[in-house]
């Protein structure tokens, strides 16, 4: 990949209320690129993010409700750099679904795909899936990689980026340029006060 712009494609996977969407609407608010593709029934969402090794176009594709196990089609998967995969710890069956998705994942995109497999809802106290049973990451060593976070709360939301982003440059170093999501909380609550500041003077 060459040291301009480098455009990156990243898929989301996992059962249904995941947090899949909100992970995408925290990270890239309103006003960013996002198309509906009505003839797959998905969502891909545009974000430009500035590294430590240059800038990235990463294209988020999201499942758009269609969240089956098994039920994507082929070119959901195809092109992508890497994939994020989630659960939520207070559901233990999204966690026992996670080898049927990374299976799929698999078949279409080969077994060196970087994936991350995020563990969401860690905000919540009464979580059923403890971190010490979360094993099955570690089948992978090499293609994947655990975080365990919180959406609602914006905790470790960058991570899975930074790890598609390290894995297909080969630079163990690579890191996001601020939080993924604050330079982009502090454009839109700009927006937003000169919004307020603009509306008082009426």
């Amino acid at each position: 990949m060459s040291s301009n712009n480098r455009a990156v494609k990243i898929v989301l996977v996992g059962d249904g209320s995941t947090g899949k969407s909100s992970y995408v609407a925290r990270i890239c608010r309103e006003g960013f690129h996002n198309d509906y593709i009505a003839t797959l029934g998905y969502e891909k969402t545009e974000v430009m993010v500035n590294t430590t090794d240059g800038e990235f176009t990463i294209t988020v594709w999201d499942t758009a409700g269609q969240e089956k196990a098994g039920s994507l089609r082929d070119e959901y998967y195809e092109g992508a750099h890497g994939a994020v995969l989630f659960f939520d710890v207070t559901s233990k069956t999204t966690y026992k679904n996670i080898p049927v998705w990374h299976r799929d994942l698999m078949r279409v995109c080969g077994d060196s795909l970087p994936v991350v497999l995020f563990a969401n809802k860690v905000d919540v106290k009464e979580r059923k899936v403890k971190s010490k049973s979360i094993i099955y990451h570690q089948k992978y060593p090499k293609s994947m990689a655990l975080v365990e976070g919180s959406v609602k709360d914006r905790i470790h939301l960058k991570e899975p980026m930074e790890y598609v982003l390290r894995s297909i440059t080969n630079n163990s170093e690579l890191s996001i340029c601020a939080s993924l999501e604050a330079s982009l909380f502090a454009a839109f609550d700009a927006i937003d006060i000169m919004k307020e500041d603009s509306d008082t003077q009426k």
